[in-house]
């Protein structure tokens, strides 16, 4: 099993964790399927192309942390399509694992190496344990870079909330023209605002309602005054 440490996320109350997706390009279909049931694990999405046009297109659609390329196939070979990746800001940053049967040969090695790729495995494939051991890891890479893109993005959108809240702190630290006589307040644009409506929109301030002592004492005066108007 690949264990890959990812965290989860919730949708409509149930808790759902993301599959980490690699892609498979090889243009026999018996390979692929041996590739599937070698890497076969919950947590890992495995998407397939039989040639190398259609894995580039696939690429341009999925967050993929891996791409296992064949290097004979008809058409593009896997060195062309490693080379096409690496000419893409989308893609080259995609690790590739040749898998072929073509040649042990150093100089086809060498030449996967300067193509792109970050390994070369040989076909048949002896160990699968192997190959599962260097997919597990890639994924866990894709997993740790995915999660700092994320805090990333946290990051800048408390900055820009804390930006925000400096710069209505800094408004209310200003100079605010105020009128004499009705004590509304006027903004940036020129518009004239009741004070609570201002203060509500520029800070996090509200208001509630009383009587000062004086106030209080002089509506109670008012209200003994209008008994007695009444009462004569």
């Amino acid at each position: 099993m690949f264990n890959v440490r990812r965290s989860s996320v919730k949708l409509k109350n149930k808790t759902m964790s993301p599959k980490t997706t690699i892609l498979a390009v090889d243009d026999r279909p018996e390979n692929i399927l041996s590739l599937e049931a070698m890497l076969d694990d919950p947590d890992l999405n495995i998407i397939s192309a039989s040639s190398g046009n259609e894995g580039l297109a696939l690429l341009l659609q999925h967050d993929c942390a891996l791409v296992l390329l064949d290097v004979q196939m008809p058409g593009m070979n896997g060195f062309e399509v490693a080379e096409l990746m690496r000419a893409s800001k989308k893609t080259r940053e995609i690790p590739i694992i040749f898998i072929t049967a073509i040649s042990k040969e150093r100089e086809h090695i060498f030449k996967g190496y300067e193509s792109g790729a970050v390994d070369y495995i040989c076909k048949p494939i002896q160990d699968p344990l192997v190959l599962r051991s260097k997919v597990r890891v890639f994924c866990q890479l894709h997993e740790q870079k995915r999660l700092i893109e994320q805090n990333l993005e946290e990051l800048a959108e408390k900055n820009n909330q804390l930006e925000k809240h400096l710069a209505e702190i800094q408004t209310l630290r200003g100079i605010l023209p105020i009128c004499a006589v009705c004590k509304k307040i006027r903004d940036d644009k020129g518009y004239w605002n009741q004070l609570e409506s201002y203060m509500h929109e520029h800070s996090e301030v509200r208001f509630s309602h009383g009587y000062c002592p004086e106030c209080a004492e002089a509506a109670m005066a008012e209200i003994d005054k209008m008994k007695v108007d009444k009462d004569e």
